[in-house]
């Protein structure tokens, strides 16, 4: 009886053993990997928001750079406007419309301006349109054109062939009508205008203080032509050389480059009894004759833009300036 109780208690010592281990084993395998799952979780969903923030930051970076690459690639006009005023095609009264600085500084925002000078920000020019419209007192055609002005807001300041000035500018014809024989119009690009002083006007009777260009610049069916003025009489002198009719156009000068629709260069340089025009830097015309010594009598003024040499119905002209500059 003994020996059956001892080994009973020996099986159930044993069974205790077995099950305290199993279920040592059970514990052991239900922790480890809840904390293997937990760290791989961790260091995945790390690695993922890790990704996704480079993806973030490269998809933002590309905007941005995409962004600074379209504002790179806008070019404003190197055009420094606090010395010209512009005259418009438009106005009341048959008074073109005028705009002084420093209203004219506003250009890209002012109404007035908007539809006849603004920005090509994709070439950097400053577009000058015009048509037939509003003329100045003076002439039977219309402009979208720049006058100097040496002191802003004024046209009394000028300057005369002893003082001597330069205008320099990159230019290009963007677009011109034709007329009903299928030729291009042509319009005045640059001008060296003549003045009266207040004491010239008077002298001789004059309403204003007008007087002749001496010097007109054309884009002619796409090459660069050259006028200036020459007396009538090469004797003429005195009081005689102030009036209008004193004078009138010479032939004319053609550049022997064509510059089409493309950009050019064109520098005017005046001295006294001397004035040089250079196109591209490459090809010059001088004037320096009896004619230019006289011409000293007059004040002077530097002119640029667009002046439409017609007056037919739908005839328009787009010039494109991408530099201008004038030293004195």
């Amino acid at each position: 009886m003994k020996n059956n109780v001892s080994t009973l208690y020996f099986i159930l010592l044993i069974s205790s053993f077995i099950l305290t281990q199993a279920c040592s084993q059970n514990d052991t395998n239900e922790e480890e990997p809840l904390i293997w799952t937990t760290g791989e979780d961790s260091t995945s969903s790390e690695s993922e928001d890790d990704q996704n923030s480079d993806n973030q930051n490269s998809e933002g970076g590309t905007n941005q750079e995409t962004e600074e690459q379209e504002n790179d690639s806008l070019v404003l006009p190197n055009i420094d406007l606090s010395n010209w005023k512009v005259t418009l095609p438009i106005g009341n009264n048959g008074k073109p419309t005028e705009v002084e600085p420093p209203e004219i500084l506003q250009y890209a925002t002012n109404e007035t301006l908007l539809p006849f000078m603004y920005n090509d920000s994709l070439d950097g020019s400053l577009v000058f349109y015009t048509y037939p419209g509003v003329t100045t007192p003076n002439s039977s055609r219309s402009r979208t054109e720049l006058r100097e002005q040496m002191v802003p807001g004024s046209n009394s300041t000028n300057w005369t062939f002893v003082q001597g000035g330069t205008m320099k500018g990159v230019m290009a014809m963007e677009e011109i009508s034709k007329d009903q024989d299928g030729k291009y119009h042509r319009t005045i690009i640059m001008q060296i205008h003549g003045r009266l002083t207040n004491e010239q006007r008077d002298l001789i009777g004059e309403d204003d203080n007008n007087a002749p260009p001496v010097l007109k610049i054309y884009w002619q069916n796409g090459i660069i032509r050259v006028k200036s003025k020459v007396l009538k009489d090469v004797n003429t002198s005195g009081t005689e050389l102030l009036y209008t009719d004193a004078w009138t156009d010479d032939e004319g000068f053609n550049f022997s480059q064509e510059v089409g629709f493309d950009r050019f260069s064109l520098e005017v340089k005046a001295s006294e009894g001397r004035m040089e025009v250079i196109l591209n830097d490459d090809e010059t015309v001088v004037f320096n004759s009896q004619d230019m010594d006289k011409w000293g009598v007059f004040e002077n003024y530097f002119k640029a833009g667009n002046y439409l040499q017609t007056t037919d119905e739908g005839a328009f002209a787009k010039v494109k300036i991408y530099e201008l500059e004038v030293n004195h």
